[in-house]
C-alpha cells in the first residue's frame, strides 16, 4: 500500500532521470527482495501471532526503510541544492553590494572629476584671460615704452634724415602721438603725449633744416653750372637754360623726393600741414633765387625791343612756359600739392609781378584806343581763352596777374575811350570841309561812277560826319572789349553826343547851304547811327540817381520860425526824418531818344517839302475854310456878312483866274522843285527804300491838296471855269510823282 501510495507522489523535475535510474535499480533490488521474500516466506513458518506481527513488522520497517532511503535519497539532494542556491544567492547578494558600493563610489568619483574638470576649465579660462590682458595691456604699453627708444634714437649722433630708420621712426612717434591723443584717461598720458609731441617738433625741426640744406645745396650746383656756361656765352639759350635749372635741380634734389612723399601721406595731422607749407616756402624762395634774374633779363629784353601788343604777347608766352615748366618740377617733388594753385603762389606771383610791373607804366602812358583793344584781344582770346584752357593746372596760378593786368587795361581803355568820346565827339569842332555837303556828296558820287568800271568800293565813311564815323568805330572796337555794364554806360553816352553833334552841325549845314540840305543831312546819319547800332545786343538806357534837397527848404524855414523843433524825435518832423533827402531816378534811352529825334527830323522834312510844293494850294484851302467858318457862325457885322454874302468864286482869292494861277505855281513847282528835292534825296539816302518811305508821305500830303481843291472846284465852280482852270486828274498827277523816283 504505501509503495503504491509513494509511486503516484510526483518527484521534482530535476531529479526526473534520477529517479527513473534509481527506479529501474529499486525494481531490480525490490524484484530481488520479492523473490527473495517470497522464497523466505515461503520457507519460513509461521507458528504464532508473535511471530507474525513480528515479521509483519518487519515487514513494513523493510517496506518504510525502502521508502525512506529513496526520499531521503532526495531530500538530501534538495537540501544540497537548496544550500547551493544559497550560496549562490549569498554571493549574489555580495556581489550586488559591491556593485551598489562600486556604483556609489564610481558616482563620487564622476562627482569629483566633473568639478576638478570645471576647476580646470575656470583656471584654463583665467589663465586665456590673464593671457589675452596681459596681451592688451602690453600691446597698450609699448606705445608708452616707445618714448624711451625713440628718444635714444632721436637724440643719437647718428640719426639724420637720410638715415634709413628715420622715416619709420617718424611713424612710429605719430602712431604713439595719435594713440595717446586718443586715451587722455590714461594715468600720466598728459607727461607722455608733451614728451612725444616735443621729440616730434624735433624730426619737424630737423626735416625742415634737411630740406632747406638740400635746396640750397642744389641750388647752389645750378648757380655754380649758369656761372660756368655763362663764362664761355653771352646769354644762355632757352634748351641750354631749362636744361641746367631744371633737369640738374632735378638730379641734385633727387633725395628730397621720399621725404616729401612722407610728409604729403601725413598731412590729415595739423602739424604736417604746416612743415609741408614750410617746404613749399623754402622751394619757392630757392626757386625763386634761381630763376628771377633770367626771368627779369628776358622780358627786359622783350621791352626793349617790342611794341605794346608784342611785348604783352611774348612776355605772357614765356611767363607761361616758364610757369609750366616750374609746375612740372613742383609736381615732382610735391605730386599730391601740385593741384592746389596756392602752393606755387609765393614762387609764380612775384615772376609775373615784373611782367605786371613792365607793363603797367606803358599801359597808363598809352593813348591809341586801337592798341588797347588789341591788347584786350590778346589777353582775352590768345592768352586767358587758348592758352589757359589748354594748360589750366600749370598755368592756373598766372590767371590772377593777368587777369589784373586785364582790368588795368580795362580801366585805361574806358577812361580813353570816355576822353574820346569827349573830345572827338561831343566836342568836336568841324571844319569846313566837313560841313560842306552837298558838295562832299557830290564829289563822293562822281568818283564812285568813275570807279565804278574798275569794280572799286569807295570809302562810304569819307561822306559821314566825323563824330559819326568816330561813334561808330569806337563802338565797334569797344563792343568785344569791354564789360557788358561798362560798355552799355559808354554807348549810350557815344549815342546821345553823337545825336547831338549831328544835329548841331545839321543847323550849321542848314545856314550854309539849305535848310533841306540840313534836314537831309540829319535823316542820313541819324538813319545810319540807328543802322550801326542795331547788331549791338544791349539796352542803350542809364538810369541816374541824385539826392533831392530842394524839399529841406520849407523845413528849415519852419525851424527857424520855431514851428518845429530839431530835437523832437517822436513826431513825424523830427530831424532825423525832415533832413533826409530824396533819392530820385531818371531814365535815358538813348536809342529811343534817336528814334524821337529822327521821327520828328523826317516829320520836319515832309512837311517842308510838303509846303514849298502845295503851300499855295494849301493857302487856298484855309481861306476857303475860314470863309466857311465865318459864314456858320453867324457872328459878324452886317457889313461883313454883305461882303461874304456874294458868291464863294467872286471872292478875291477865289476868282478862277486866281485859282488857275494857284493851281499853275503848284504845277510848276512839281515839275521842277520836286525833281531837285528827289535828286537831293538820292544824293544824301542811297536806299531806294529809304527814300520810298520818306517820299511816301509827302506824295501823300500833295495828293491830299490837290483833292481839295479838285473838290471845290468841283462844289463852286461850273465846267468852263474848271477847264480854264485846268488841274491835272488825281491818276496823273501820282503817275507823275511816282514817275520822280
Amino acid at each position: 500500500m504505501l509503495s503504491h501510495a509513494v509511486a503516484e507522489w510526483p518527484f521534482p523535475a530535476n531529479l526526473a532521470q534520477e529517479r527513473t535510474s534509481r527506479l529501474d535499480n529499486g525494481l531490480s533490488v525490490s524484484s530481488k527482495n520479492k523473490n527473495f521474500g517470497d522464497s523466505e516466506a515461503i520457507e519460513a513458518i509461521l507458528v504464532n501471532t508473535n511471530q507474525f506481527y513480528k515479521w509483519f513488522t518487519d515487514l513494513e520497517s523493510a517496506m518504510r526503510s525502502e521508502t525512506e532511503e529513496k526520499y531521503q535519497h532526495y531530500v538530501n539532494t534538495l537540501t544540497d541544492r537548496i544550500q547551493t542556491c544559497d550560496d549562490i544567492l549569498r554571493q549574489v547578494d555580495e556581489t550586488l553590494d559591491l556593485f551598489n558600493e562600486l556604483q556609489l563610489q564610481h558616482q563620487v568619483v564622476a562627482t569629483k572629476t566633473k568639478t576638478l574638470h570645471d576647476a580646470c576649465d575656470r583656471l584654463v579660462m583665467e589663465k586665456q584671460r590673464l593671457i589675452e590682458f596681459a596681451e592688451a595691456l602690453r600691446s597698450k604699453l609699448q606705445y608708452f615704452d616707445e618714448l624711451e627708444n625713440i628718444t635714444s634714437n632721436f637724440y643719437s649722433p647718428n640719426m639724420n634724415v637720410g638715415n634709413a630708420k628715420f622715416l619709420p621712426l617718424l611713424k612710429r612717434l605719430d602712431e604713439c602721438i595719435s594713440y595717446v591723443e586718443n586715451n587722455s584717461q590714461y594715468a600720466e598720458s598728459s607727461v607722455y603725449l608733451l614728451k612725444f609731441r616735443q621729440l616730434q617738433s624735433r624730426a619737424l625741426g630737423m626735416i625742415r633744416s634737411y630740406v632747406l640744406s638740400v635746396l640750397k645745396s642744389a641750388s647752389s650746383q645750378v648757380q655754380e653750372a649758369i656761372r660756368s656756361i655763362g663764362a664761355n656765352k653771352e646769354s644762355l639759350s632757352e634748351g641750354v637754360e631749362a636744361s641746367v635749372i631744371y633737369v640738374r635741380f632735378k638730379a641734385a634734389a633727387s633725395e628730397l623726393k621720399p621725404v616729401l612723399e612722407e610728409i604729403e601721406s601725413r598731412v590729415s595731422r595739423k602739424e604736417y600741414v604746416h612743415i609741408l607749407s614750410e617746404c613749399h616756402k623754402l622751394y619757392c624762395e630757392q626757386r625763386l633765387s634761381l630763376i628771377k634774374g633770367i626771368v627779369h633779363q628776358r622780358i627786359s629784353e622783350f621791352s626793349k625791343k617790342e611794341g605794346l601788343p608784342s611785348l604783352t604777347r611774348s612776355g605772357c608766352a614765356y611767363l607761361m612756359q616758364v610757369c609750366q615748366l616750374e609746375h612740372q618740377l613742383f609736381d615732382h617733388f610735391f605730386p599730391s600739392s601740385s593741384e592746389d594753385v596756392s602752393s606755387l603762389a609765393s614762387l609764380i606771383d612775384p615772376l609775373s609781378t615784373y611782367l605786371y610791373d613792365t607793363l603797367r607804366p606803358k599801359l597808363i602812358h598809352e593813348t591809341n584806343v586801337d592798341i588797347l583793344c588789341e591788347l584786350v584781344d590778346i589777353l582775352n582770346v590768345e592768352v586767358l581763352g587758348e592758352q589757359l584752357s589748354r594748360r589750366s593746372e600749370s598755368l592756373a596760378g598766372l590767371r590772377p596777374t593777368l587777369e589784373r593786368i586785364l582790368a588795368d587795361i580795362h580801366e585805361r581803355l574806358t577812361f580813353r575811350a570816355r576822353t574820346h568820346i569827349r573830345d572827338e565827339i561831343a566836342n568836336f569842332i568841324p571844319f569846313d570841309e566837313d560841313l560842306d555837303y552837298p558838295a562832299k556828296l557830290e564829289h563822293s558820287a562822281d568818283v564812285k561812277s568813275e570807279n565804278a568800271s574798275a569794280n572799286a568800293n569807295p570809302d562810304v565813311f569819307k561822306t559821314w560826319y566825323p563824330p559819326l564815323e568816330k561813334t561808330i568805330s569806337i563802338l565797334s572796337k569797344l563792343y568785344r572789349c569791354l564789360e557788358p555794364a561798362v560798355f552799355t554806360g559808354l554807348a549810350q553816352e557815344a549815342v546821345e553826343v553823337c545825336s547831338v553833334s549831328i544835329q548841331k552841325a545839321s543847323k550849321l549845314i542848314a545856314k550854309r547851304s539849305t535848310p533841306m540840305d540840313g534836314q537831309l543831312f540829319l535823316i542820313k546819319h541819324l538813319l545810319i547811327l540807328r543802322e550801326q547800332i542795331a547788331p549791338i545786343d544791349i539796352e542803350f538806357s542809364v538810369t541816374y540817381k541824385e539826392l533831392d534837397f530842394s524839399h529841406l527848404l520849407e523845413h528849415l524855414r519852419r525851424i527857424l520860425r520855431g514851428q518845429a523843433s530839431l530835437f523832437d524825435w517822436s513826431r513825424s518832423t523830427s530831424l532825423a526824418r525832415t533832413l533826409s533827402p530824396r533819392v530820385l531816378e531818371s531814365q535815358i534811352d538813348a536809342k529811343k531818344e534817336l528814334e524821337k529825334s529822327l521821327k520828328a527830323t523826317c516829320e520836319e522834312f515832309i512837311m517842308a517839302i510838303t509846303k514849298q510844293v502845295v503851300d499855295p494850294m494849301l493857302s487856298f484851302v484855309t481861306k476857303v475854310t475860314a470863309v466857311k467858318v465865318a459864314l456858320s457862325s453867324g457872328t459878324q457885322n452886317k457889313k461883313v456878312d454883305s461882303v461874304m454874302a456874294k458868291p464863294f468864286k467872286e471872292q478875291a482869292f477865289a476868282t478862277p483866274e486866281k485859282v488857275a494861277e494857284l493851281v499853275q505855281k503848284v504845277n510848276s513847282a512839281i515839275q521842277q522843285e520836286l525833281p531837285v528835292v528827289i535828286a537831293k534825296m538820292k544824293l544824301y539816302l542811297q536806299n531806294p527804300s529809304t527814300r520810298t518811305i520818306l517820299f511816301k508821305p509827302i506824295k501823300t500830303n500833295i495828293v491830299e491838296a490837290h483833292i481839295q481843291v479838285q473838290s471845290l472846284l468841283k462844289a463852286e465852280y461850273s465846267p468852263e471855269e474848271k477847264n480854264t482852270i485846268n488841274m491835272v486828274s488825281i491818276q496823273e498827277l501820282e503817275a507823275q510823282l511816282d514817275n520822280l523816283l
